[in-house]
């Protein structure tokens, strides 16, 4: 065994190596391979004066939104003025696909100086609410089945009013063919009214109502809301009528006469009822009043307004009137819209070409933007849907690319992005909530029962509320 003291040996290698790494920092050291770049090391970086570096090439400036409005002269500066660094795309952190939170695009080219990604207008209603500088937020959900009887919207509205106030489950139809499955409204009406819809359009005098609905009253029409044994949903307070152009018509409220006129779009009339236990509205005769529904509203707080029509895809709402929404936001005002589609568009289960359906989605949705320039837009994606192939129960292939689609729509209109289908678990999740114990879906392999539309529900009001927590620390 040598003799020789090797104590100093640590210390001659650390030096050698920091030698060789200096010696690195003065030659460019970067090199590639196929499509991979290394960085440069540069041990002197923070010694060296400040010189301006070029972007490298894994910057998608494509997809990135320059900074705009930049004075001429700061511009002409030279590289003695700092650029203002380019905001990058929500895509390059978060993988559409995958993510179960909300994403919010940034507006489009050319949109109005005022335009807010995503749903951040909606967000900092909620914060003005929060702090008593407004009274009310509220809420359009559209969608199909997937939330009829107020499935899924129950939840998101009784979750932001606990937490932001509120009372009343708001807009409700004339009549509705799930009325009795309905339970956060008592609903009874006669079978006397006329109901024009998507799939029977009212005459060209008429408007088509926001919920898809127009109902004309015969005779002896009546309708009928008793509140229900809920938190929020026990007594009604303020109550609207929603109804259409009319010259004279009637009707009585709980036995007390009011008459109907205008010659808008959309006219309401404003009751202020102090928890009344029930509103019965009987027609009284004039001339013809087309009614669009009843809003129940307290004076302050979140309302979450289920719009749900049986059957449909969303192209739909590309018939209704640009004058009606306008007015419809001027009466009865909307902070986000929400645009819930896809399980009638997966109607064959193995089709993923769907530019038969992002197309006339793109213009539906470029007239809402058009009609509703201060309002923030929500697109949720389809869910899981499922179809039997050998014996067993799978995920659809039109599911994913439906799913691109719908990205596409909410990235290209500035909206904000929520993978429902990411949400409760991707692929193959249906099978799990249909067959799983607690059983979440139908055997249809398609809708949540009630106890899934309460998870679906508590899923976004959490993944808004994520949202909501990081404006707060902006």
């Amino acid at each position: 065994m040598s003799g020789k003291n090797k104590a100093a040996y640590p210390l001659y290698i650390i030096l050698g190596t920091l030698l060789c790494l200096v010696a690195l920092s003065l030659i460019n050291n970067s090199f590639s391979f196929r499509n991979f770049i290394t960085r440069p090391l540069d041990l002197l970086a923070d010694v060296r004066k400040d010189t301006l570096v070029a972007p490298t090439e894994d910057i998608d400036t494509d997809n990135a939104l320059a900074a705009t409005n930049v004075p001429a002269d700061t511009a002409a500066a030279g590289t003695d003025s700092l650029a203002t660094p380019a905001i990058p795309d929500p895509d390059h952190l978060h993988n559409f696909t995958t993510y179960t939170g909300i994403i919010n695009y940034l507006p489009p080219a050319g949109a109005d100086s005022n335009a807010k990604a995503g749903i951040e207008r909606f967000l900092l209603a909620l914060d003005e609410l929060k702090a008593k500088k407004r009274k009310k937020v509220r809420i359009a959900y559209f969608g199909d089945s997937m939330i009829e009887g107020d499935l899924i919207t129950e939840d998101l509205r009784d979750s932001l009013q606990h937490l932001f106030g509120g009372e009343g489950v708001g807009f409700v139809p004339v009549t509705s063919v799930v009325a009795g499955f309905r339970t956060t409204i008592t609903h009874t009406f006669s079978k006397d009214w006329k109901d024009y819809s998507y799939k029977q359009l009212p005459p060209s005098n008429l408007y088509l109502g926001i919920s898809g609905h127009t109902f004309v009253p015969g005779e002896d029409s009546w309708i009928r809301y008793q509140p229900v044994r809920k938190r929020g949903l026990n007594k009604f307070d303020q109550v609207s009528v929603l109804y259409g152009p009319v010259s004279s018509g009637n009707i009585s409220v709980n036995n007390k006469a009011y008459a109907l006129s205008g010659q808008r779009a959309v006219n309401k009339l404003f009751l202020q009822l102090d928890s009344a236990k029930q509103v019965t509205i009987k027609w009284a005769g004039g001339s013809v009043a087309p009614l669009y529904g009843v809003c129940f509203e307290g004076d302050t707080g979140v309302y979450v307004d289920n719009y749900s029509f049986r059957g449909i895809s969303g192209i739909e709402l590309g018939k209704l009137s640009g004058q009606l929404l306008q007015q419809m936001q001027s009466e009865h005002p909307y902070d986000l819209i929400v645009l819930h589609y896809g399980a009638n568009v997966l109607w064959k289960p193995e089709l993923t070409d769907y530019k038969w359906y992002g197309s006339p989605m793109k213009k539906v949705m470029d007239s809402l933007r058009n009609d509703l320039p201060n309002t923030s837009f929500l697109v949720i994606t389809t869910a899981d849907k499922s179809y039997k192939k050998s014996g067993t129960y799978i995920t659809a292939p039109g599911v994913t690319a439906l799913v691109k689609v719908q990205h596409e729509l909410a990235k290209t209109h500035g909206a904000a992005y929520w993978n429902l289908y990411a949400a409760m678990g991707g692929e193959n999740s249906m099978t799990r909530w249909v067959e799983g114990d607690p059983v979440l879906a139908n055997k249809d392999y398609t809708h949540f029962n009630r106890q899934g539309a309460a998870r679906i529900g508590a899923l976004l009001y959490k993944a808004m509320m994520d949202e909501y927590k990081q404006l707060e620390h902006e």
